[in-house]
Formats: C-alpha cells, sequence, structure tokens
C-alpha cells in the first residue's frame, strides 16, 4: 500500500502564513495516520517561484528575482519543521529538475499537435497572473483581487484545452470522489457548463522574462500554472522515474479552494493530453476567517502561524487548526478560541486523564502497568476499541482530521468517566477486588498507548512522550490496538513526567481564573534569592538574543577552528541572512550545522575575523573539552527574541 499527498507549491510573492501552515500541516497529519496505517508514504511541498508577482516583489524589495526567490523559499523551507512537518521533498519550480521536465512535458504535448501560436486580447489581472474574460469579471473587476484588470492583446501559445471538455466531465462524473468533498465537485461541474477555452501558455519576453523558456521558442516563458501544476510529477522524476511509478498511481493533492479551477480543469486535460493518468483526488479545504473576512496579506489580518505555534506549543497549535476546521468548510480563527480548545480538550480532559492514571497507578501498583486479568466485560470494552479504530480510520481516509480526534476524545471522556464510576481508591481498600483493581489500572494504560498513537499523526510530539512513559518504543505504534496492547509486561514502569498542557492564562483568563495555588492560596514568594553579582533588567534588554537558521557553512580558509556561516532571521518582521564567523571547528563539521536553529547575539558590534566581517556571536556551552549549541528545546520562529 502507498500513499503519495502534494500541498500546493507555495507562491514566493509573501511570507509563510496560517494558510500555508494549514495544509501543510494536514498533508503531514493525513501522511503520519497512513504511515501508522502501515502504508509506504510521499509528501511532497515547496515553491512557485515564476512570473509577474516574482518579479514586482523583487523590484519592491530592491533584489534580483532570484536573490528574492532564494530567501523567501528558504523561509518556507525552514518553517515547517518548527511545525513538525515531515515532508520527504521540497521542490521549487526554479531548480533545474523541474525545469528539464516542464521543458520535456511541454514538448511532447506540442508534438501531440495540443498546442498552437495565436493572438489573444483579454482582460489580465497581474494579481491573478491570468487573463479573464468579460463574463468572468466582477462589475469590471477582478472578482479575486477587486481591481481592475488591464486589458492586453498579443500573440502567444495556447493549449488546445477545449478539445477535453466533454472527457473532462464524462471522467468527473464516472469517478464521483476524485473531487472532495461533493459541494467542490458540483461547483468544478458548474464551470464546465460554460464553454471551456484554450489556455494561454505562455509570456513573450518582451514582457516577462523571469520564466522557464518554451522548449520550441525561447522568445516565450511559460506559463506560471503551467509550469507549475508539473511539479507534481517533475519531483518524482516524469516520466520514467522509479518514485514515478510507485507513487503517481495512488497521487492525492491537497489545496484552498481558491486554487480550485487551475487543479480540477487545467491539471487534468494537461495530463490527459500528456497521455498521463489523472490523480486519485483532489482534497479541497476552506478558509480560515479573521471575524467575517477571509484571512488576506492585503487586508493586513494574517495571523502568523510560527508565532502561535511559538506561544502555544506546535502540538497545540496543530491540534486547534484539525479539530476546528471541518474540512472543506470556511473557519474562524481566534486566539481566545484556541485557548478554549486548550483548556478543555488538552488541559482538562488529556492532561487530566494522564495526571490520575499515573497518580493511581504509583499509588495502587508501585508504579508498575498491570496485565489485566480476565473480567467479564472485557468484550465491551475490546468492542468500544475496534469501533474507535474503524471511526477514526473511516474518517481520515475520508479527509476529516476533525471526526477523527473527535471520536479519539469519545475514549478519553470515556476513560475520565470510568475513573470515577470504577473508584479506584475505593477498590484499594478491598482485598477482594484487587481484580478489579488491577483491571481499571491496566485499561487506564491501555487506553493512553492507544491514545498516544492515534493522536500521534496530529500531536507527534505529545503522542511519542505518552508512548516513552509508559515504557513503550515509539517507531512500533500502529493503527490497531491489538499488538499495542500485547507489548505491556508486568515490569514496565510509567514515567510520570511533567504535566501535559498546564493550562494557558491569557490576559482574558486571568480575569477569570483564581491566583496563588489550585486551592487558591496566594503563591509564595520564593526566599534565599543569591543577590552577588546580579544585574537589573534594563542591562539584560540590552542584550539581543534570537532564533537564526544555519543555511550554509564552510571553514575559513587558513583556521582549524573558524567556520563561517550564513544565518537567516528576521527584525521586524523583515527577513534577512547574516554572515557570522564562529570558533566551532574543532566541535562540528560544516555539513552537521546546516539547517539547524541556533541562538545568536544579534546587536554585538560586528568584528573582523581572518578577513571576514562577522555580524553576530552564536551561543554555545562548553565543559571539558566539549562544545554544544544552544538551540530551543520547542519549535519558534526565526529572529524570535529570547526574553
Amino acid at each position: 500500500m502507498r500513499y503519495y499527498v502534494t500541498t500546493p507549491i507555495y507562491y514566493v510573492n509573501a511570507r509563510p502564513h496560517l494558510g500555508h501552515a494549514y495544509t501543510t500541516i494536514v498533508n503531514d497529519v493525513l501522511t503520519r495516520f497512513h504511515r501508522l496505517a502501515g502504508y509506504e508514504t510521499y509528501f511532497l511541498t515547496g515553491t512557485d517561484e515564476h512570473g509577474d508577482k516574482i518579479v514586482q516583489a523583487a523590484a519592491k524589495a530592491q533584489v534580483t528575482p532570484l536573490n528574492y526567490v532564494d530567501r523567501i523559499s528558504a523561509l518556507f523551507k525552514a518553517a515547517w519543521p518548527n511545525l513538525s512537518v515531515t515532508n520527504d521533498d521540497f521542490i521549487r519550480t526554479t531548480e533545474l529538475r523541474h525545469k528539464e521536465v516542464v521543458a520535456r512535458f511541454m514538448d511532447l504535448v506540442n508534438r501531440k499537435g495540443e498546442i498552437y501560436f495565436g493572438e489573444y486580447g483579454g482582460y489580465y489581472c497581474f494579481g491573478c497572473e491570468r487573463f479573464y474574460t468579460e463574463k468572468e469579471l466582477a462589475d469590471g473587476l477582478c472578482p479575486d483581487h477587486l481591481t481592475q484588470p488591464q486589458f492586453i492583446s498579443e500573440k502567444n501559445y495556447f493549449f488546445r484545452m477545449g478539445n477535453y471538455q466533454d472527457w473532462l466531465i464524462d471522467y468527473i462524473t464516472k469517478n464521483p470522489d476524485l473531487i472532495r468533498p461533493e459541494g467542490y465537485r458540483s461547483e468544478v461541474l458548474g464551470f464546465l457548463r460554460e464553454p471551456l477555452e484554450d489556455l494561454c501558455i505562455s509570456r513573450p519576453k518582451s514582457r516577462l522574462t523571469w520564466g522557464i523558456d518554451l522548449p520550441f521558442d525561447n522568445n516565450f516563458v511559460t506559463y506560471v500554472w503551467f509550469d507549475a501544476l508539473i511539479n507534481y510529477i517533475s519531483a518524482l522524476g516524469w516520466p520514467d522515474g522509479e518514485k514515478y511509478s510507485k507513487f503517481w498511481p495512488v497521487a492525492e493533492h491537497t489545496i484552498a479552494k481558491d486554487i480550485l479551477k487551475p487543479h480540477a480543469i487545467f491539471w487534468p486535460t494537461m495530463l490527459k493530453a500528456a497521455g498521463e493518468p489523472v490523480y486519485r483526488h483532489l482534497n479541497v479545504h476552506g478558509y480560515w476567517r479573521i471575524g467575517q473576512s477571509k484571512m488576506s496579506k492585503t487586508v493586513g489580518n494574517v495571523v502568523e502561524a510560527l508565532s502561535m505555534a511559538e506561544k502555544y506549543g506546535s502540538d497545540p497549535f496543530r491540534y486547534f487548526l484539525m479539530r476546528e476546521m471541518n474540512f472543506g468548510l470556511d473557519s474562524e480563527f481566534s486566539e481566545d478560541r484556541l485557548v478554549e480548545r486548550y483548556n478543555a480538550d488538552l488541559a482538562n480532559d488529556l492532561g487530566n486523564l494522564w495526571q490520575r492514571s499515573v497518580a493511581m497507578i504509583q499509588k495502587f501498583n508501585q508504579g508498575l502497568i498491570p496485565v489485566p486479568p480476565p473480567a467479564a466485560d472485557d468484550g465491551e470494552w475490546f468492542l468500544r476499541l475496534d469501533n474507535l479504530k474503524s471511526s477514526y480510520e473511516q474518517a481520515f481516509l475520508n479527509v476529516n482530521p476533525r471526526a477523527a480526534l473527535t471520536s479519539v476524545w469519545e475514549l478519553i471522556s470515556f476513560l475520565n468517566k470510568s475513573i470515577d464510576a470504577e473508584a479506584p481508591w475505593i477498590l484499594a481498600r478491598d482485598p477482594g477486588k484487587k481484580d478489579r483493581l488491577l483491571t481499571v489500572l491496566a485499561r487506564l494504560a491501555q487506553g493512553l498507548s492507544y491514545i498516544g498513537a492515534l493522536i500521534w499523526p496530529v500531536m507527534p510530539q505529545t503522542g511519542s512522550d505518552i508512548w516513552s512513559r509508559l515504557g513503550l518504543n515509539a517507531h512500533e505504534m500502529t493503527l490497531d490496538w491489538r499488538p499495542i496492547f500485547s507489548s505491556f509486561d508486568p515490569t514496565l514502569v510509567i514515567s510520570p513526567g511533567a504535566t501535559f498542557f498546564p493550562r494557558v492564562e491569557t490576559e482574558t483568563a486571568k480575569t477569570r481564573q483564581p491566583q496563588g495555588s489550585p486551592d487558591g492560596t496566594p503563591a509564595k514568594t520564593p526566599e534565599g534569592l543569591i543577590t552577588a553579582d546580579l544585574i537589573n533588567i534594563e542591562d539584560f534588554q540590552k542584550v539581543k538574543l534570537k532564533l537564526a537558521n544555519i543555511l550554509t557553512a564552510e571553514k575559513v580558509k587558513g583556521s582549524d577552528k573558524l567556520i563561517k556561516l550564513t544565518c537567516a532571521l528576521e527584525t521586524d518582521g523583515i527577513p534577512e541572512e547574516r554572515t557570522i564567523v564562529a570558533g566551532i571547528g574543532k566541535y562540528y563539521e560544516p555539513d552537521e550545522l546546516v539547517g539547524q536553529t541556533v541562538v545568536i547575539c544579534a546587536n554585538l558590534k560586528p568584528a573582523k575575523l581572518m578577513g571576514l566581517k562577522s555580524q553576530g556571536m552564536i551561543l554555545a556551552a562548553s565543559s571539558d573539552g566539549r562544545m554544544s549549541l544552544l538551540s530551543p528545546s520547542r519549535p519558534v520562529p526565526l529572529g524570535a527574541r529570547i526574553s
């Protein structure tokens, strides 16, 4: 069994935001679920780097298009590990491997007679980078950007997309789950009730040079959408790569609804023209809205994904996105709602279940996880788990993470209620009820182990941590509860660890929550503070410590300890790169440094070392002849100030 899933390749005219994060996290969750179910998986994401908007953004930043796309693409690539995303590949449309496949694909379609040269006049929106017919405009404006398009008449190359209209209608009709959810399939069939025009697939170099040359006419570059869509097969080594033959037959695309038409109409007809099979599913999600408006860079209401993950943790952030949005429909994002989910679902439900279970296993069985004796209600318990497995699995196969999590939380609720109903503290007083006590404690441990496995696709750190504390090997997680339970033995000792998901107090929450200890008594002030060599807060605030990502590393010629590093960070929201020369060559090789997130002093006066300008200092701890670079224990966005 195999599973191949893709995000759209994100357009690099702006930095990553919540919308990008949601699509990418959904795909990571789906990939992890399929791994749990025993599939061989492949997960692709990347960046789309050609077109008018890139040229405009680069000019605004006063850099070349290549320099601009290198910088922004690096931000996307660095963002995903901070959200526990484990993609297998990251493709850029400026890479040679992609350009070669685009040229080969276009040459094939051209040789089949499906491309022709002609003249076209239409309303061109530079924001969408596409022509609109007069009928498609909304009161003369672009329906997405609400700006007046420019009428352009020029000679270009066209793909005979209209020839495939009847075929596409028939294919969608015969494959009702091709486009999911159902509403978007109906929307596409609605598009196809109107005549399908041919697609302009080039731009003259007299107007745009930043793009992939047409293989049959180097006076033109490829239209950005015709170029970008091909990434889904270029990353697999089309047409004869081993990954292509393995994974393309099971391809799944996940997109937001604003790019439905290119993926549901352009892409299938392009594949048909090239003689290639169509993807298995197109999974379409809705928008995140802030208040009553779509999240958008243009209206200034973008929520920075990494700032939310930094504040509340990657796992809670991922959980909120998956639990809050009903896939396919729009959903509203608010920080207050995130905190409510965190406190109610994670702190109260899951965190409380863990704490209560651990406390009772420690108190009533010396911390040993018991192997349960046979019980009269074993059948009922096992049936509940089988039903959970079935509903969970079906929800994910239908791309419904929300429903999958709801089914897991039903087990969490059941176990919390069973503690109250069974009252282990009462069972422990009666020697004749020892077997029942052991059954209750064992089921709590079993339930937690299965919960840990089932939440792992959404909250990988928490799921793995639960297994580790139970003495289990997280690499052996599976969708089936039977092999999990069989791995328990009487020698396993539960490790409580730190509290999962301590309650979050926002400014709003503080007005509702008692201060001090849980019983309402005031918190005590620490005593015995060491006062020697102390500095005040003003002194500390002068030092600006920030997080940075190491992009490149190379040894400095003539030195056995200096390494020249290029580091990416942000200052006041603006991406930047810095050169830092660090004396760590005796402890690290350059290759092992690339990709690491490190702490730097960002306001250190520049210095020259071996003739190289160093714009900061990397922080490290040294002891007994060893050195270790400092890095965050949780995902934190680049440029975040350490305080």
